[in-house]
């Protein structure tokens, strides 16, 4: 090659070379740019060129020395979390696609599997069935009340939490699942087809047919809860009741409009719940009293009633429709919302704090009772994990609840 060719060809080099520098300082000043525009648009300003070197610089360091691989998907996740974290809201949450899905699988009251409620003991992991939903594919299979699950598809029961493992045992209808067991210290395996179901969150039954006191026990506020509710109301009015213990002892909350149509459907005309966010904007629910039962009523509640079951606890004591049993409420008056994103993921926000009727906020104090008196179960077992199997007259409240109710149904 010619001194002449040699140099040509050096040129075409060093113009291709700045033809890329130029490109590469043409696409930073168009991020910059374009990060200043979301910066503003959106109010990113703890975000900087610096705070952005320094994930950077962070994530390098796991790449280098974590003692495990992470995805750079994990990663990117983590921040998010740690965004959200960042208000110190133990009710506030990022979600992924997938756990955003079973957020609303699980509050929607249906869902995909075998039919059967299970616990996990603390101490030894294992997962016992404390109930098997009569005609579901569970039950089919054989499964019983007692049985412990070992495994399903090869996950091993105590090596994960119990969300984690309830979500292997659910799935796609149609589809199906080997579940491990052990029945009296015998292991068997069988093999069971998933199905469409609708969770249980309503059970009730006659307590005292002689004086018409029934039982309603409502597990959780979810999106089939008040068709539950308003099913078994009309059964067992069919059946004589003329007062009710509603049981909210270990309900967790769940929906605003599940409760409040509940709500609705039992007292009189009046607000049931005012909710407020930060700027002083009001949301409220009432009962417009085209539904109301007058019903003797009891409530029995505890530390474990919380959320939107202290709605219904604040709506009952402040119209004074009924008599609350049982120890202070777990003291949640706030309200989260989902906001969904783009890619399928969502964050859950606390938005609102939720006043009773009386305008009393019980966030952080709860609802204390009318007569209080903590919960003494004189049989052989104790809970409410499977009422079917459950003993009311060895359960002190809920004879209390029939004592208060004899007492308002002899002055009625």
């Amino acid at each position: 090659m010619s001194d002449k060719e040699k140099a040509s060809s050096s040129d075409f080099k060093k113009g291709i070379l700045a033809g890329a520098i130029g490109v590469l300082v043409f696409l930073a000043a168009l991020l910059s740019g374009a990060y200043l525009i979301l910066g503003k648009a959106f109010d990113l300003d703890f975000l900087n060129i610096r705070s952005i070197a320094k994930v950077k610089v962070i994530s390098g360091l796991i790449d280098k020395y974590y003692y495990k691989d992470i995805s750079d998907k994990d990663k990117e996740t983590g921040v998010y979390r740690g965004l959200v974290g960042a208000m110190d809201d133990p009710y506030s949450e990022y979600l992924t696609s997938a756990e955003y899905k079973k957020m609303q699988q699980e509050t929607s009251g249906k869902y995909t599997g075998i039919g059967i409620s299970v616990t996990k003991d603390a101490s030894s992991g294992k997962v016992k069935v404390v109930r098997v939903f009569s005609g579901s594919p569970a039950d089919r299979a054989g499964l019983k009340k007692g049985d412990y699950i070992i495994a399903c598809d090869g996950y091993i029961a105590s090596d994960m939490s119990l969300s984690d493992f309830t979500g292997h045992i659910k799935g796609r209808a149609g589809s199906k699942v080997n579940v491990v067991y052990s029945r009296s210290g015998v292991r068997k395996k069988v093999s069971i087809r998933r199905e469409k179901l609708t969770s249980q969150s309503v059970w009730g039954r006659m307590l005292d047919k002689e004086h018409g006191i029934g039982y309603i026990n409502i597990a959780e506020f979810n999106g089939t809860t008040a068709k539950e509710f308003e099913k078994e109301l009309k059964s067992l009015k069919g059946e004589g009741m003329k007062a009710v213990i509603y049981d909210l002892r270990e309900n967790p909350g769940g929906l605003v409009d599940s409760v409040t149509r509940i709500l609705d459907d039992i007292l009189p005309k009046g607000t049931t719940v005012c909710m407020m966010d930060k700027n002083g904007k009001k949301t409220t629910f009432s009962s417009d009293d085209k539904k109301q039962e007058k019903l003797a009523t009891v409530v029995l509640v505890s530390g474990d009633t919380a959320s939107a079951a202290e709605i219904f606890s604040g709506a009952v004591r402040d119209f004074k429709y009924g008599t609350l049993i049982g120890t202070r409420t777990f003291g949640k008056g706030i309200v989260q919302q989902e906001f969904t994103l783009g890619d399928g993921s969502a964050v859950k926000l606390t938005v609102e704090r939720y006043f009773t009727p009386d305008g009393e906020c019980i966030h952080k104090k709860g609802i204390k009772p009318d007569i209080v008196l903590k919960y003494r179960y004189s049989g052989d077992r104790a809970g409410l994990d499977d009422l079917s199997d459950y003993d009311f007259s060895k359960d002190n409240q809920v004879q209390k609840g029939i004592s208060v109710l004899l007492g308002k149904l002899l002055y009625q």
